[in-house]
């Protein structure tokens, strides 16, 4: 079975190319590419697409949810996972509604980003409590403006608002099934659907790339990055 195909874009020399190095060590996943711009970003998805990009919220020459946009308008298959360090509510909203599946923060372990990469390949989405408390929030100032007090998002189903809740404390897809004592494909089934609902892009998470978890042997080291560290240290912006 094919490996999984990544693309990293951060402006972080240090973090791309340590980042880059230690999952082009995964049997599983192969990283085409990597680069320091925004708009370097979306040329190399449109030429090598990928099947999952990672990309550095903010981005000096082209802003991540535009970035996003532009890859998924013109490969809406490809699934972008959002790096990120403490920032603005407003940063992680426009990549939500841009169309992002995922986010991670830049001191996750590789193992932990590894395994987010597989999820996004296979179609499932991977939000993080910061990205889910930024949901709250907004569904809470759109009740407000249609004065309910009752509900969060008439859209909304009460189990999805209840994983929803889950998700902003932190807890993840397994977490939430053990909570909820519901299956982890049902939990699964219940966070794509909250995430499709926020905005037109939210289209499409349960039938992505089928990207593969098989087990492959460990592909030519990837050219051009560092070499091989034990850790990722994250920037501080």
């Amino acid at each position: 079975m094919s490996e999984i195909r990544v693309l990293v874009v951060d402006d972080h020399d240090l973090f791309r190319t340590g980042l880059s190095s230690l999952l082009a060590a995964e049997r599983d996943i192969e990283v085409v590419a990597q680069t320091s711009g925004g708009r370097a970003g979306v040329r190399l998805a449109h030429e090598l697409q990928p099947d999952v990009v990672l990309v550095s919220l903010r981005m000096p020459d082209l802003p991540s949810p535009e970035a996003t946009r532009q890859i998924l308008s013109d490969r809406p298959s490809t699934r972008v996972v959002v790096l990120t360090v403490p920032s603005g509510d407003e940063h992680v909203e426009e990549a939500l509604l841009a169309g992002a599946c995922g986010f991670l923060a830049k001191d996750t372990t590789i193992a932990e980003v590894a395994t987010a990469v597989r999820a996004a390949a296979q179609g499932v989405a991977s939000p993080s409590p910061r990205a889910a408390e930024v949901v709250l929030g907004r569904m809470r100032r759109t009740s407000r403006r249609r004065k309910s007090s009752d509900t969060l998002e008439p859209d909304l189903s009460s189990h999805e608002r209840q994983v929803l809740r889950l998700m902003a404390r932190g807890l993840d897809n397994e977490a939430i099934a053990a909570e909820l004592h519901i299956s982890l494909r049902t939990a699964g089934r219940h966070v794509a659907s909250i995430l499709r609902k926020l905005g037109p892009r939210w289209r499409g998470l349960e039938d992505g790339p089928g990207g593969s978890t098989g087990v492959r042997e460990p592909r030519r080291p990837l050219p051009q990055t560092g070499g091989g560290s034990a850790q990722v240290q994250p920037p501080t912006q």
